[in-house]
């Protein structure tokens, strides 16, 4: 089972202010122990909105709309994301409970979500197969 930790934005991050060096070190640790444990597949800090783009698809056939950020709100915007892989909701909670307070400001949010895995989203054979083959093409890249 993959599960995402969405680390939610605080107005701090998306000021740009950076985590103190306490915080990036005991996020490193952290990392350091989902590696040893052989669940982490990814993660990563996001820049604030500022940066960012939304593309939003207001009506069906109708060109995308694209608006440059920041955006407001922002505990509806990511700041961070870390992926795992565990073996069920329990662990996935023990290790959401495990990371510490991503920003170090006591305004730390996180949302636990699962993962679709293929087969939740079809029944269909050949399409479970072509994702399997693209999976072990990106294990290869």
């Amino acid at each position: 089972m993959r599960f995402m930790m969405i680390v939610k934005a605080t107005t701090d991050s998306e000021a740009g202010k950076k985590p103190s060096p306490e915080i990036i070190e005991a996020m490193q640790k952290y990392n350091e122990e989902l590696v040893k444990a052989g669940v982490l597949l990814a993660g990563d800090g996001l820049q604030p909105s500022k940066n960012g783009i939304r593309i939003s698809y207001p009506e069906p056939g109708e060109k995308p709309r694209i608006m440059d950020g920041p955006f407001t709100e922002a505990k509806e915007i990511i700041a961070g994301y870390t992926l795992i892989e565990v073996k069920s909701r329990e662990e996935a909670i023990e290790w959401a409970l495990r990371m510490p307070d991503p920003h170090g400001y006591g305004q730390g949010e996180i949302e636990l979500r699962q993962v679709f895995e293929p087969e939740d989203l079809t029944d269909n054979p050949e399409l479970l197969i072509k994702e399997a083959e693209l999976r072990e093409e990106l294990k290869k890249a």
